[in-house]
């Protein structure tokens, strides 16, 4: 009987060591955790249930130093890392820091495009796990996080939404988008990760 009972919490201990889906608390990541010449490379896609492609492509992201000040290229532009780490100071923010299994909140988007037209995003959100997720960039213990809500803009569309998000610490990133919007689904996924030594 003494026997049974040390199996027991042997499996156990055991078994609480190897479940990381609980045991995680990310906090935003800081400047200090970025690099010169780290680069993030996803591919995207992104098409409707009739099978039209209305978006394909590569978008690459760099850390790059300018005037002695670090910045991530993002397209044409360079944005401060400054920025892009300052917390965000929102009621219902994107990623409700620090990220842990569990967590819920309500995010609300308010965004202008370039030709004027204006539109929102409000959705529940909630961290399901934390596990070992594989992309084409390798693998990485992520957090899913998924969004349900509704999208709409000024020219009268409105859409149930549903996205799901795996945030990868290690990269400081998402490494894989799921999106999926009225007739139109939008996959993107993280193809490469480099660091410098």
């Amino acid at each position: 009987m003494k026997n049974q009972i040390l199996l027991l919490l042997a499996s156990i201990i055991l078994s609480a060591c190897n479940d990381n889906s609980k045991s995680s608390i990310t906090q935003q990541p800081t400047l200090a955790d970025y690099s010169v010449g780290e680069k993030w490379v996803w591919k995207y896609r992104g098409v409707t249930t009739e099978g039209e492609v209305r978006s394909d492509g590569i978008d690459t992201r760099e850390i790059v130093s300018f005037d002695g000040v670090l910045g991530m290229t993002i397209g044409k532009d360079t944005i401060p890392v400054t920025e892009i780490v300052k917390p965000e100071e929102s009621e219902t923010p994107k990623y409700d820091w620090p990220l842990e299994v569990g967590k819920k909140w309500k995010y609300e988007n308010n965004w202008t495009s370039q030709d004027g037209t204006t539109g929102n995003q409000s959705q529940t959100a909630e961290v399901l796990s934390y596990q070992e997720e594989t992309v084409e960039a390798g693998t990485f213990m992520a957090y899913t996080i998924e969004y349900n809500g509704t999208t709409s803009n000024s020219r009268g569309y409105s859409a149930d939404e549903k996205e799901v998000w795996l945030y990868a610490p290690a990269v400081k990133n998402f490494i894989k988008l799921t999106q999926n919007q009225g007739d139109f689904r939008y996959v993107e996924e993280l193809i490469e990760y480099s660091k410098p030594e």
